[in-house]
């Protein structure tokens, strides 16, 4: 069977709840018509689950919180038999524990800014030192820092691959202009990327990023996406700050920062980056049914 995994924390905590259901059945039938299966995962009840049913999904979306899950925190939530949504790296745990080898994102977590008062890093890039699944994404959150997200990568020993572009893409961008860098190798023909995967994912134990840039009538500006970036950063901090009573940066920490600003730069953009990042997960869908098709 020709699976592509997908997570949760996409459509539990990435959009709007009243957007959600939506789009999880337009992703289910975008991998289907592609020629491959949608297999979303999720914990329920401590059950982790890699093809989650509508019945199960409506289940989670009746909860008033779904905890986000990295392979950090998987454990604690199976042994007390919580629910919990899938992250980048706990999809790609659990999709490589079923034999599932393509997983369809949005953007990966990675190196976030600031890093010299706050060493915070997401346990994504780790993810893929560990658990051999081609991951389809947008190169990472463009709220993050995209050219040290590249470097970790590089780092970890992680094959970094354009799918039709030479640059490492910055989820809204396509590149990041001055700060651009690059992939480890392009391949513009989906079946010759699908047998370099093949071999790769049977060669190894380790993941591979496949970069899929937005499409290009969805990219928005790096102007626009700046100044909603820097207002949205004021709006989350200034949030921190009425709870803890201090702002600085890194005011907002940890698992909570990107659903933070995602929120924020929703509202700020109204609805631009929403649509964009609806835009490019629904993209990278299609590309990962094609490579699950081929595989």
């Amino acid at each position: 069977m020709n699976r592509v995994a997908l997570e949760t924390t996409l459509i539990l905590h990435g959009v709007p709840r009243d957007t959600a259901p939506a789009l999880a059945r337009e992703l289910d039938v975008i991998v289907r018509a592609h020629g491959a299966v949608p297999a979303l995962c999720a914990v329920i009840h401590g059950e982790p689950i890699v093809g989650v049913s509508p019945a199960q999904l409506e289940q989670l979306f009746a909860q008033p919180h779904v905890s986000k899950l990295n392979t950090s925190s998987l454990g604690p939530a199976l042994a007390r038999k919580r629910h919990g949504a899938t992250t980048v790296s706990t999809t790609m745990e659990l999709a490589a524990g079923a034999g599932v080898r393509v997983f369809a994102t949005g953007g990966l977590g990675g190196v976030h800014r600031n890093l010299a008062h706050r060493l915070d890093i997401s346990a994504d890039l780790m993810a893929f030192t560990r658990f051999p699944v081609g991951v389809v994404t947008s190169g990472c959150k463009s709220i993050l820092d995209v050219a040290n997200t590249r470097e970790m990568l590089e780092t970890l020993g992680v094959p970094v691959i354009g799918y039709r572009t030479d640059r490492f893409p910055a989820f809204y961008q396509r590149d990041t202009g001055a700060q651009s860098v690059g992939v480890d190798a392009r391949f513009d023909d989906l079946d010759e990327l699908a047998a370099y995967l093949r071999a790769e994912l049977a060669r190894t134990a380790r993941g591979v990023v496949i970069c899929n840039p937005i499409p290009t009538e969805h990219e928005i500006p790096g102007t626009d996406f700046d100044r909603w970036l820097a207002e949205a950063h004021a709006e989350v901090e200034a949030m921190a700050a009425l709870a803890v009573g201090s702002v600085g940066p890194g005011a907002a920490v940890g698992r909570d920062v990107t659903p933070a600003i995602l929120g924020a730069l929703h509202r700020i953009s109204n609805g631009a980056t929403l649509r964009a990042n609806i835009a490019l997960v629904k993209d990278n869908a299609r590309v990962a049914a094609e490579l699950a098709r081929r595989l």
